[in-house]
C-alpha cells in the first residue's frame, strides 16, 4: 500500500502490485463516454499510458455518484494524476479502480505549456509541489512520443459497411445543431464511401420523396463551400444522450482517431452513430497515420481521373455519351459550391430517383420532355432536369415507351426479367454514367438554394 503521496509508480510496477492503492500518473490515450452502470453509480474508462508502457498503456475505471463527478477530459492526449486508485484484474487484464470513497483525480492541458494548474480536480484532491515535476516531465516526454498502434485497424470511409462498427481517422469538417437539442458532425477522410444499394420500388418516390441530404435543411453555403470537395463526408449522430458529454471533444478542422462508431444507412445515405461503446483516441498533430491519410488524398487529386467516384475506376459504364470529351470531370459538391451561376460541368454520377417514374409520363400533353433525376455521388446529391430538346437528346428522340422504360431502367439499376418486367425485391445498384450539367438562377438575384441544375449534351446508348 502507498502512504507517501509523492510516490507515483510508473504502469510497468503498477500492474504487478494486484489489489493495492497506488498513485499513477499518465497520459490520456483513449476516452470512454460516460454512462449509468445498473446501479446507482455513473461510470467510465479512461486509458492512459506512460513512458514506461506507452503500449498499450492500463485501463482506469471511474465510478461516481453523478456525471459532473467524472473526469471531464477536455481532450486525448491531457494528463490525469491518480492517488490511491486499486490495481484490480478483471478477465486476465489489470486495471486500475477510482474508488469514490478515497479515490482522488487531478487533468492537466497536455501540451506543451508553462501552466501546471489543474483544469478539474476531485473533491479530495490535494496540490503539492512536487506535482508540477512531474506534470512537466510527461509534457516532454509526450512530444517527442511516436504512437505504436499496435493491433487497433483504422478503416477508410471507402471501406465502411452496413451495421458494422469501425474504426475512423476523420477530419472533422463541421459541427451543427439540425434541430432543436439534435447535433450533427461531419467527418471526412478523403476516400469515397462505397454507394448503397437502392429500393426497387419506384413508386415509392412519389409519397417520400428522396432526401437530398440527412438534415433537415441544407446546410448554409458559406459552410458547403468550406468543405473538401472530393471524397465524402459523413453525417454522424449522437446516440440518446450522447451529445452532451460528446460535444466538447469535437473540434473543427481537428483530425480524430474514432473507436466503434456504428456505421448504418438512412434514406440511402450513410450515417455514422456515436455510441456509449464509441471511445476517442490520442490524435497528435504530427499523427503518421493522419499523415498517411493526407498523403494519399494528395495523391488521388494529382490524377487526371481524380475526381470520378472511386468505385468507378477504370472507368463509369459506357451507358451515357457526352460532347465533352476533353472537359476535366467535376464532383457534384464542385457544382453545389461552384462560385458563379451559368457554369457547365462534366460529371460521373448514379441516377437514385427520376420523377416522373413511368415512362408514359415524361413528355406533358404538348409533347415536351420534362423529367427530374436525382443524381448522386460519393460528394452530394442533387436534382437535376431534363427538359425539351435536352431530353429529346438524351433519349435519341421520342422512341416508345417500352424503347424509355428500357434507358431508364439501365440507368436506374433496375433488374428486370427476360420479358422486361421488374423483379421486386431485387437490389437496385444504379451505375456510373458521365453527364453534361449545367447552372442557372431563376431569379435576377442569387440565393441560396435557388440555383438549379439542367442535364445537356448527354444521352443514352442502348
Amino acid at each position: 500500500m502507498v502512504d507517501d503521496d509523492y510516490k507515483f509508480l510508473q504502469i510497468r510496477d503498477a500492474i504487478t502490485s494486484i489489489n493495492q492503492k497506488v498513485n499513477l500518473i499518465g497520459v490520456i490515450f483513449e476516452i470512454g463516454f460516460p454512462k449509468q452502470t445498473k446501479g446507482t453509480d455513473c461510470f467510465c474508462t479512461l486509458k492512459i499510458i506512460d513512458e514506461s508502457r506507452p503500449k498499450p498503456g492500463i485501463s482506469v475505471n471511474f465510478f461516481a455518484e453523478s456525471m459532473e463527478m467524472l473526469p471531464h477530459v477536455a481532450s486525448a492526449g491531457d494528463i490525469i494524476q491518480l492517488s490511491h486508485v486499486v490495481m484490480k484484474t478483471h478477465c486476465g487484464e489489470v486495471n486500475a479502480v477510482f474508488n469514490k470513497r478515497f479515490s482522488s483525480f487531478a487533468l492537466y492541458e497536455g501540451n506543451d505549456v508553462e501552466d501546471c494548474f489543474p483544469y478539474q480536480v476531485s473533491s479530495k484532491f490535494r496540490p503539492r509541489d512536487l506535482d508540477k515535476t512531474f506534470i512537466k516531465g510527461l509534457r516532454k516526454w509526450l512530444v517527442d512520443f511516436q504512437l505504436d498502434e499496435g493491433l487497433t485497424k483504422f478503416l477508410f470511409l471507402r471501406e465502411i459497411k452496413q451495421e458494422e462498427r469501425v474504426n475512423l481517422i476523420c477530419k472533422i469538417v463541421h459541427i451543427c445543431e439540425v434541430a432543436k437539442d439534435e447535433w450533427m458532425a461531419f467527418l471526412w477522410d478523403g476516400t469515397d464511401a462505397p454507394p448503397i444499394s437502392l429500393p426497387t420500388k419506384l413508386d415509392d418516390e412519389l409519397n417520400n420523396l428522396v432526401p437530398l441530404q440527412l438534415e433537415p435543411v441544407p446546410l448554409p453555403r458559406d459552410v458547403l463551400c468550406t468543405f473538401p470537395t472530393v471524397g465524402t463526408v459523413l453525417r454522424v449522430i449522437f446516440d440518446q444522450g450522447m451529445q452532451k458529454h460528446l460535444l466538447h471533444f469535437l473540434h473543427t478542422g481537428k483530425w480524430v482517431k474514432f473507436l466503434n462508431i456504428l456505421c448504418e444507412v438512412h434514406s440511402g445515405l450513410w450515417r455514422g452513430v456515436l455510441t456509449p461503446f464509441t471511445k476517442l483516441q490520442y490524435t497528435p498533430n504530427e499523427d503518421h497515420l493522419v499523415s498517411a491519410w493526407q498523403r494519399l488524398y494528395n495523391e488521388r487529386l494529382s490524377l487526371k481521373w481524380g475526381r470520378i467516384p472511386y468505385s468507378s475506376f477504370p472507368w463509369p459504364s459506357n451507358i451515357t455519351e457526352v460532347d465533352y470529351d476533353n472537359v476535366p470531370f467535376v464532383t457534384l459538391r464542385d457544382v453545389l459550391t461552384y462560385s458563379e451561376v451559368t457554369v457547365k460541368f462534366k460529371c460521373v454520377a448514379r441516377v437514385v430517383a427520376a420523377l416522373p417514374w413511368q415512362a408514359e409520363d415524361f413528355r406533358t400533353p404538348l409533347g415536351t420532355y420534362r423529367i427530374r433525376l436525382t443524381l448522386e455521388d460519393p460528394t452530394a446529391r442533387i436534382h437535376a432536369l431534363l427538359y425539351g430538346e435536352d431530353g429529346e437528346k438524351f433519349f435519341g428522340g421520342y422512341p416508345s415507351v417500352d424503347a424509355l422504360t428500357r434507358k431508364l431502367n439501365k440507368l436506374l439499376g433496375l433488374t428486370v426479367s427476360d420479358n422486361g418486367k421488374q423483379i421486386n425485391n431485387a437490389p437496385r445498384n444504379p451505375p456510373w454514367v458521365q453527364f453534361c450539367l449545367k447552372s442557372y438562377c431563376l431569379s435576377k438575384t442569387e440565393v441560396w438554394g435557388s440555383r438549379h441544375y439542367r442535364i445537356f449534351d448527354t444521352k443514352v446508348v442502348e
